[in-house]
């Protein structure tokens, strides 16, 4: 890769290579298989589908597409979350859930055209320019009519009032305790979340078309998208 490509190896506020901060993701994600499993369905994931999943953590997402006996390859940087999903897979049982270390930009595309890629709380990691050239590359991994499903954080509030929307998502956020106040304004602070409607022109120039977009609150969406 040149040497001015963004590095998407580095870690931003919490160390997910620290295998003390995986043992507790599940806790503060408050992870559930269920919810996992109705995506999967709602999807239409099936046997002998193949799924590419970037960002699996400790991989609820790929054990619940290889439940439903669908080849899974998922993608993250750190290999400490690495170790424990497919630690996870091996006790389920599931053979075609397999685990490499990588990221958007720099990992070797899988060959042989996907039927999905999910990406969920992920791509918001890379400024805008490297979205585009993520999905781009994401793109060219789809099968002709493969579907592309991401969730993340996203802005659809009001620009003008954008620092009360702020602050009110990090008071709700936070109530729970499982994060920190300072986990929330170091997303915001150094991540790259960015508003639906420029998120709507990247999917657009990757060569996406979307065919639903989801503002189900005002700092998460959800796009299922096709090939273009």
């Amino acid at each position: 890769m040149p040497s001015w490509t963004y590095n998407e190896f580095k870690h931003i506020g919490v160390d997910f290579d620290d295998p003390d901060q995986v043992s507790m993701y599940e806790a503060r994600q408050k992870t559930n298989i269920v919810g996992e499993r109705e995506l999967v369905a709602r999807l239409g994931i099936r046997r002998n589908h193949s799924v590419l999943e970037y960002g699996p953590g400790t991989g609820a997402f790929a054990i619940a597409a290889g439940e439903v006996g669908a080849r899974v390859i998922a993608i993250d940087i750190s290999q400490a979350m690495l170790v424990f999903a497919t630690r996870k897979a091996k006790d389920a049982g599931l053979d075609s859930v397999e685990f490499r270390r990588g990221g958007y930009l720099s990992q070797e595309q899988p060959s042989g055209g996907f039927d999905y890629v999910v990406t969920k709380f992920t791509i918001h990691h890379l400024p805008d320019f490297w979205k585009v050239e993520a999905l781009r590359r994401i793109r060219d991994c789809l099968a002709p009519n493969g579907t592309l499903y991401i969730q993340d954080v996203v802005f659809s509030f009001d620009p003008n009032v954008y620092d009360l929307e702020i602050e009110a998502w990090i008071e709700g956020a936070t109530k729970g305790g499982s994060f920190s106040r300072s986990d929330f304004e170091m997303h915001v602070r150094d991540e790259f979340s960015t508003y639906g409607v420029l998120m709507e022109r990247i999917l657009h120039l990757a060569g996406f078309k979307i065919e639903t977009a989801n503002y189900y609150s005002k700092v998460q969406a959800e796009y299922i998208c096709r090939r273009d």
